[in-house]
């Protein structure tokens, strides 16, 4: 065992920021330190909660997000947030417009930011983000937040990494339309309107009701909450729908299945990024086969998949 792990496993317990920064830097890295220290946080998770932030540029999540972060601090809680920005075409790195909006918070150390960048991954949320989400809870934060990329409807895995996930909508961005398609409706446990003062607000929430009275649902039916994220109004609306969503999955055994599905999620996420890396190298040399017909993409998977295992020990 790297004894270098063990100074930081502490401080990490503590909740150092700096030795919380560091540990998702040596996750994100894939550094046999990080895989050890989230093997040492893995009993200790499953007591934050976890609220997933998503829908489509523009809907105010970040602003919607540091609302919610202001109602945790007022509350006594220790915030996490985990926003996931796009990557910058020319550093590979998260461009930060995320951790921009949420300034007012860097001096408080109750509330830990980090942006992520999505680096090819789809679906809205960055390769470690589960890790950084269980390092978060291990350290001691009660409440995390996680801010996806906004990606419109492909951005369904979020349901995979919170316990709550809050779909954000807003009026005159035909994010009607794209919430009514497959997915991003059966996704949210809660749906804010944000920006409700701007023209169609009342219509947009009428049409969420109509759309969910049309679908199937179980038990639990998501609410809409309105707001105007800007002017801080609605937020505590929303964040008691939040908490009664919680408590509902607390009645019905629903945050264990929330935290198996964080991790069997995580196991497959740790699977694509491990087969990514292995084809970059390669890459180029695939794709003149399959132009020249000598390979089907499929030839070119198996191939890198007996690769791996033989090189595995």
């Amino acid at each position: 065992m790297d004894t270098r792990v063990e100074p930081l496993w502490e401080r990490l317990l503590a909740g150092d920021e700096r030795a919380v920064a560091r540990a998702i830097t040596l996750v994100e890295s894939d550094d046999p330190r990080g895989r050890e220290l989230l093997k040492r946080a893995r009993p200790r998770t499953g007591r934050a909660t976890v609220v997933g932030i998503t829908g489509s540029p523009g809907s105010g999540k970040s602003t919607l997000t540091d609302g919610l972060i202001a109602a945790a601090r007022a509350a006594g809680r220790k915030v996490g947030v985990v926003a996931i920005d796009p990557t910058s075409p020319f550093s590979g790195g998260a461009i930060l417009g995320d951790r921009i909006r949420m300034t007012r918070w860097h001096t408080d150390s109750g509330v830990f930011i980090r942006s992520m960048a999505t680096r090819g991954h789809l679906g809205g949320l960055a390769a470690a983000t589960l890790q950084a989400v269980a390092l978060l809870d291990a350290a001691g934060f009660d409440t995390v937040f996680i801010e996806t990329v906004g990606v419109g409807q492909s951005e369904v895995e979020i349901v995979t990494a919170a316990d709550t996930t809050v779909v954000v909508l807003t009026p005159g961005q035909g994010d009607a339309v794209q919430a009514f398609k497959a997915g991003i409706m059966e996704i949210a446990d809660v749906f804010c309107v944000n920006k409700y003062d701007h023209p169609g607000g009342d219509r947009l929430r009428r049409e969420i009701r109509a759309a969910q009275e049309l679908g199937e649902h179980g038990e639990w039916l998501a609410p809409v909450a309105t707001t105007i994220a800007s002017q801080g109004e609605g937020v505590a609306d929303l964040v008691r729908l939040v908490d009664e969503h919680r408590a509902y999955l607390v009645a019905n055994g629903g945050l264990e299945a929330a935290r198996r599905r964080r991790v069997r999620s995580e196991v497959r996420s740790a699977l694509g990024e491990r087969l990514r890396r292995e084809l970059v190298d390669g890459e180029e040399e695939a794709v003149d086969a399959v132009l020249a017909g000598r390979l089907s993409p499929e030839e070119v998977v198996d191939d890198l998949l007996r690769d791996v295992l033989l090189r595995s020990p």
